[in-house]
């Protein structure tokens, strides 16, 4: 799949591309306890997208680094569509 591709309620998203921006990781309060979250700008040849990276990944995730997503969905979030990997999907760190 291409980011091109990308519309709100994807599901089943498998798709790899480079993070160019990364926001540094901010602590959140959720329904199960304290985590990290930090908004990541993930492109490929086909365009740019909003990556929401949770937990280990707003952490370990770097700039420049070309990842791959399996299993993501694409949700809204002030109107805005973004990526996510969620509880059932799958991020690998293709390259540093």
């Amino acid at each position: 799949m291409k980011i091109a591709e990308l519309k709100n309620n994807s599901r089943k998203v498998d798709i790899e591309a480079k993070v160019i921006e990364k926001e540094e990781p901010r602590d959140v309060n959720t329904r199960y306890g304290k985590t990290k979250v930090a908004n990541a700008k993930i492109e490929d040849d086909t365009g740019t997208f909003t990556l929401v990276l949770w937990g280990e990944q707003a952490e370990n995730v770097l700039e420049g680094s070309i990842i791959k997503i399996e299993n993501g969905y694409v949700s809204l979030w002030n109107d805005e569509p973004q990526l996510s990997v969620g509880k059932f999907g799958k991020l690998t760190i293709v390259k540093e």
